[in-house]
């Protein structure tokens, strides 16, 4: 059974205690109470590592042992001098070894500052604000916009509910909601509309969830279980220090028995002359001052990172395991892509323009065979249309240009903006404005021209807009339209439709019924997150090298192998998505991780699981990410590397270099 259909299950246990369905009544103080007290609170817990432990761990360490013995024999024998350096030896690279680890940040932590502290949830009939840690399995949770789901949810009731999930996903844009059950048998974690996960927002409209699964149950509790549980491995140049640690280690003391044996029994010495002779050639033989060397060269490689790469480097022995990878792993959505929606295409009913420049900057042109395009009727009313159609503000930041809104409806204000300047806005009077609405699929702005006349501008999905365009005309190329549409969803591209109606100057509302009876099509557009600048370059170097990049994304299979073919991830690409991953066998997983460059719709879990597949082929694997999805996957990497600018908390302090 996959897990969204034991949520169902769950779902249907609950509905037992609310009679018809009446969810607003909720579970009983009383029966909350007692769910508290069997299950735990809703909260997640961490295990912290006293600093004592930490220090002491850092002598677990064969060349330490002989180190402190022979510290220990040659302070008994009064070489007081000896025993010093040499306990100073194993004291500094335990100081060295206990700094690294104690200043390792706690991604747990940062996890938990990602939950809600408030729920607003129905008891006994009421609806009433509770901590987060008292909501128990069967509490329905009332959801509105602005709200931080508390916990993972089997959405009942939803009106045009929209909750942005990228910190689990990996998607740019907020997913539509809906209650109704789903009947497919394997269902992908980006493609459970029904269900909403605990520290995702609420970005528009209101909803009913019931709580299927609290704590470590929920999946960020399953992440953060992960990242818990997840071990390192030692880095390629760990384990060769440590074998031949533990050659000389056991060579020397071999050799130290047979001469002191041979010693004593032959006679040639006193006890006390032989064991000083012993001790000396063992301390002699150890190379003790090994590790301190190996902890300058590599400090002299992590400051070159900060100094010329701009790269925070956590663990000295990854500057080297850089050198020895063989694989990447990549999160596509703001590792290799900006996570900024961008229009790169529009059509309309005479020309295929291009739309240069990526990202929420307002930095680009619109283009026609490669020439700046003249602004004809049909492309200014398209850009004025689909700028008023719109609800999302886009300012500039700190860090650069964002957006407050959905990702789309940023593209649109950016393309405006690109031909007629940050400064310059459409000079209509707002007069009405009829929301996004899932049911509906459109957004519509009713303004007032400079010249008196009211317009209806809409903007949505085009097999919504396209019959309200036949009714205005009754020989529409709807064929060609969808033509257009499919070859731009072929490329992975988001197709949004752009249309006006004129309506009478005493219009004062939009209804559903005006924009039925006919609007005039102006065009639709192909909207991507595109490829950062410098991937395409860096991929191809990579490739040149012999290294290996693999994609691992929650995004829809189409899109992530369109925009892996745009990166030239590789010369041929092959795709797999998580659910068909979790079929395969455990034997099966290292050669499909071999075998495939793109991995979508996969889970956090897939994610370890393909770095984990890798490693298990003797490949030394790279993972990039910058999301909480990718965090256990980064930890068990031989080296994980985050995103630092753009990136979340948990991404860098699960990683080893930023």
């Amino acid at each position: 059974m996959t897990k969204t259909h034991a949520y169902q299950q769950t779902l249907d246990e609950l509905q037992t205690n609310y009679a018809h369905q009446d969810f607003e009544q909720g579970l009983s103080q009383t029966e909350a109470a007692n769910r508290l007290a069997t299950n735990g609170p809703n909260k997640l817990e961490s295990h912290h590592t006293p600093k004592w432990q930490l220090f002491v761990r850092q002598f677990n360490n064969l060349i330490i042992y002989i180190l402190i013995v022979a510290a220990l024999l040659t302070l008994m024998m009064g070489h007081y001098s000896d025993a010093i350096i040499i306990g100073l030896v194993v004291i500094i690279n335990a100081i060295i070894g206990y700094y690294q680890e104690a200043n390792a940040s706690d991604a747990l932590e940062r996890i938990k500052e990602m939950l809600a502290t408030e729920a607003t949830v129905y008891r006994d009939g009421q609806r009433i604000d509770i901590p987060t840690e008292d909501l128990v399995v069967g509490d329905v949770i009332f959801l509105e916009a602005g709200d931080s789901v508390p916990a993972d949810l089997r959405i009942v009731d939803a009106d045009n509910l929209r909750i942005q999930e990228s910190a689990l996903t990996g998607e740019a844009d907020s997913v539509e909601k809906i209650a109704t059950r789903l009947t497919e048998e394997e269902v992908a974690l980006a493609d459970q509309v029904n269900m909403a996960f605990a520290s995702t927002s609420v970005t528009n409209g209101s909803g009913l969830g019931v709580v299927v699964a609290t704590a470590a149950d929920t999946e960020i509790g399953q992440i953060s279980v992960a990242v818990t549980e997840t071990k390192t491995r030692p880095t390629p140049l760990t384990r060769e220090i440590n074998g031949l640690g533990t050659g000389v280690s056991f060579v020397v003391i071999g050799a130290a028995v047979f001469l002191f044996l041979f010693g004593l029994l032959g006679e040639h010495y006193s006890l006390s002359v032989l064991a000083i002779a012993i001790v000396t050639m063992v301390v002699g033989s150890i190379p003790e001052g090994l590790p301190a060397t190996m902890s300058v060269i590599l400090a002299m490689g992590v400051s070159d990172m900060a100094k010329h790469k701009h790269a925070i480097v956590k663990s000295l022995p990854a500057v080297e395991t850089l050198g020895s990878v063989d694989v990447i792993a990549t999160d596509k959505t703001g590792t290799l892509t900006k996570n900024e929606m961008t229009v790169t295409e529009i059509i309309t009913a005479e020309t295929t323009y291009q739309v240069s420049g990526n990202g929420y900057a307002p930095e680009g042109q619109i283009l026609l065979n490669d020439q700046p395009a003249e602004l004809d009727t049909t492309l200014t009313q398209f850009l004025e249309a689909s700028y008023e159609a719109n609800d999302t503000t886009l300012y500039q930041a700190d860090n650069g240009w964002t957006i407050n809104g959905e990702p789309t409806d940023g593209a649109f204000l950016t393309l405006y903006h690109k031909v007629h300047g940050i400064d310059d806005s459409p000079t209509n009077t707002e007069i009405d404005m009829l929301p996004f609405d899932s049911d509906y699929r459109y957004i519509a702005k009713l303004v007032q021209l400079t010249d008196g006349t009211h317009r209806i501008y809409i903007k949505g999905s085009p097999d919504k807009l396209f019959p309200m365009a036949q009714q205005a005309m009754v020989d529409f190329p709807i064929d060609d339209w969808n033509a257009d549409v499919t070859s731009l969803s072929e490329q992975g591209k988001r197709v949004v439709a752009v249309g006006y109606l004129d309506v009478p100057t005493t219009t004062a509302t939009i209804t559903h019924e005006q924009l039925q009876q006919g609007i005039q099509l102006l065009g639709v557009a192909g909207i991507i997150d595109p490829p950062r600048d410098e991937v395409i370059q860096a991929l191809a170097e990579m490739n040149a090298a012999g290294v290996d990049v693999k994609m691992i994304t929650g995004d829809h299979p189409l899109t992530a192998k369109a925009i892996g073919e745009k990166l030239g991830l590789a010369p041929t690409i092959n795709a797999i998505t998580g659910p068909e991953w979790d079929r395969l066998s455990d034997a099966e997983k290292p050669k499909a991780a071999l075998e495939h460059q793109v991995f979508a719709r996969t889970t956090p879990h897939n994610k370890l699981e393909i770095v984990e597949a890798l490693q298990a082929s003797r490949k030394v694997t790279a993972m990039t990410g910058d999301g909480v999805n990718d965090a256990p996957a980064l930890k068990r990497a031989d080296i994980g590397v985050a995103m630092g600018i753009k990136g979340t908390d948990v991404a860098k302090d699960s990683a080893d270099m930023i």
